[in-house]
């Protein structure tokens, strides 16, 4: 709009030296921008104007499309073209018992085949990733902990996609750029086998799992192979502070028994090869056995992620499968199968779960190369040092 100063400095009281069509033009506008019709507009102000009209427009444009491009993430999925694609195809950390139940109620609900592969998160980027760069990915949804999920994100294997039924997760778990999807999260804990261990001899902290007597008798996955436990250790300044590495070196010293993954370490304490071991709590009810965990002041813990993939062979089932997962019907399940969950008020049927979810950090995730540095270096030197 054209102040009252404006009008002042630019007021020319007649047209000398104009035509007749160029003072047709003057007048008309001298109207528009709101000048009486015998007042001639100088160029600088015609040139304003008209910039500021354009950055209104281009301004109101990229509001609307902002909103559209939102809109469109979250558009809920194609059931009939689902139904068409016929199955969705996924690879998990998630272990199969405890996503049976899911699948059962996505196929029964949609009559469409859940086709899953499981192997430890670092199992599960490393296939994702071979596959993708030769060029023949074999993944629909891939689920795993945010730390490889970042990094397969990165190196452009997802899409954006955001599942409408997830709207009313923790904001603080959303990634913005909408690539991979939150569902559950994942205390850890101390386990131990409730036929070996004494109640009075339950370890409550991990310093106490420095005791002599749990030499040779602790189990808990390589730090050298599996991703989660490498990000683990380091994450325990969070309890520790600058003495971290010190704890995580006495702990090598008590020669504790190295399996693949966080899975393995359950069911190695349920054999009796092992008294206690460091693992996920939601195994206390998916691993069937003498099995208990330690209820602690403070828990780190993982939020886990599924994203589409970018080159998805069924990409209608796969965004089905994402919207019934985040879903109240699906998040149900999954918790009823030992999972904290994103979705408010819903808990695993855990004793004293309750007091579990208010307790969680929540671990950082280290680069690409910091992940290289730990388990390629400074936890084998620690770990398997001669």
């Amino acid at each position: 709009m054209v102040t009252e100063g404006q009008r002042h400095k630019t007021w020319i009281p007649a047209f000398a030296g104009k035509t007749e069509r160029e003072v047709d033009f003057q007048s008309t506008l001298s109207k528009s921008l709101g000048f009486g019709p015998d007042v001639q507009i100088s160029k600088e102000v015609i040139v304003k104007q008209i910039s500021d009209c354009w950055m209104r427009f281009w301004g109101a444009v990229a509001v609307v499309t902002c909103m559209v491009s939102s809109d469109a993430f979250a558009q809920p999925a194609n059931v009939d073209a689902a139904k068409q694609e016929g199955k969705v195809i996924v690879y998990g950390a998630q272990v199969p018992q405890a996503m049976k139940p899911l699948h059962a109620g996505f196929e029964k609900k949609y009559g469409i085949k859940v086709e899953y592969w499981r192997g430890s998160s670092t199992q599960v980027s490393e296939r994702a990733l071979t596959e993708w760069r030769a060029g023949k990915p074999g993944f629909d949804v891939v689920e795993s902990n945010r730390g490889v999920q970042l990094i397969m994100r990165d190196e452009g294997l997802f899409q954006k996609y955001i599942p409408p039924s997830s709207d009313k997760f923790p904001a603080k778990f959303k990634e913005k750029d909408g690539m991979i999807t939150p569902w559950r999260v994942l205390p850890i804990s101390i386990l131990y086998n409730t036929d070996l261990v004494k109640a009075a001899d339950v370890p409550k902290t991990f310093d106490e799992l420095l005791n002599p007597k749990w030499t040779g008798k602790l189990t808990m996955p390589d730090p050298t192979r599996h991703t989660t436990t490498a990000q683990f250790l380091w994450n325990l300044d969070k309890l520790k502070g600058d003495k971290w590495l010190d704890y995580v070196k006495a702990l090598a010293k008590q020669k504790p028994l190295l399996v693949e993954s966080l899975a393995p370490v359950a069911t190695t304490i349920i054999k009796g090869e092992a008294s206690v071991g460091i693992t996920y709590i939601k195994y206390v009810k998916q691993y069937k056995g003498p099995v208990g965990y330690v209820l602690m002041d403070k828990y780190l813990s993982d939020p886990n992620y599924m994203s589409l993939g970018a080159k998805a062979a069924h990409p209608n089932a796969a965004k089905l499968y994402l919207e019934y997962v985040c879903s109240a019907e699906g998040q149900k399940l999954v918790a009823e199968e030992g999972e904290f969950v994103m979705a408010p008020g819903i808990l695993p049927p855990i004793k004293d779960a309750e007091k579990v979810a208010p307790n969680m950090i929540f671990m950082d995730n280290p680069t690409e190369d910091e992940f290289k540095k730990l388990m390629g270096t400074t936890f084998r030197e620690i770990f398997f040092a001669k």
